[in-house]
């Protein structure tokens, strides 16, 4: 097989399979997500509330709650959980298991999002990014289910015989600058976030003009229990307000 003869992306990707750094990096994410499935399956197999220290007022915690009450349904998703999370940790099962990982964290990255829950508003966008260089790291084996005119024939790539140790700066400056972003997103990102309690609510506009608001805000959503979006509502309609005075 003559490299020119694939495409760019599939000539990168056979190099990168040959290189120490990438694969060490596939290990990592192998491993950090595992771990937090196994943790956050475990949960529910046993049958308790995840995040059980969050109001049942609160957004996520109104969530949890009435998934927590759902019986079996809470424990399948634990062993769903757990399934990928094993499946990551078996060589030969890697592919299976990344696949598997991929609708259910997505799913949680989409919630925490939805709901701006700040147990998982970082992390889980940083599982979706690790799952997906997993997938990609395991495209020799994907490429056959994706709707391709023309798979590149080269195969299942074999483990090499010896690794290249060039260290891929870029790759990992990109993977930095991610990391650094999706904090700053999360720090950032929204004008006002509902926090894990009322009292780290009330922080968010301390001593500012807008703290009479933010901690109305925070009272809809931990006092009152209203729905987000309309908590959002109020306080986005009286900050507008203010910045017109």
């Amino acid at each position: 097989m003559q490299l020119n003869t694939l495409s760019k992306f599939d000539q990168f990707y056979l190099k990168a399979k040959q290189n120490r750094w990438y694969w060490y990096f596939s290990i990592v994410c192998r491993f950090l997500l595992a771990y937090a499935f196994i943790v956050a399956g475990i949960v529910k197999v046993l049958d308790e509330r995840f995040a059980s220290g969050l109001s049942e007022i609160h957004p996520m915690g109104a969530y949890l709650t009435a998934l927590h009450h759902t019986g079996y349904y809470y424990s399948f998703i634990g062993i769903a959980q757990i399934l990928a999370a094993v499946l990551l940790l078996i060589p030969r099962t890697v592919t299976l298991g990344a696949v598997l990982y991929f609708p259910i964290i997505i799913n949680i990255c989409i919630l925490s999002l939805a709901v701006r829950f700040e147990g998982s508003f970082v992390t889980s966008p940083l599982m979706v990014l690790a799952n997906l260089y997993l997938l990609v790291w395991n495209y020799d084996r994907l490429k056959y289910l994706l709707p391709f005119k023309n798979i590149p024939d080269f195969g299942i790539v074999k483990k090499p015989e010896k690794y290249s140790n060039r260290f891929p700066f870029l790759f990992f400056l990109v993977v930095g600058i991610v990391f650094v972003l999706t904090i700053f997103i999360f720090l950032k990102g929204f004008d006002i976030m509902p926090r894990n309690s009322l009292s780290d609510c009330k922080k968010q506009y301390a001593s500012t003009k807008y703290e009479t608001i933010a901690n109305a805000f925070c009272e809809c959503v931990h006092t009152k229990g209203t729905v987000l979006e309309d908590c959002l509502e109020d306080f986005d309609n009286q900050k507008k307000t203010l910045d017109k005075q």
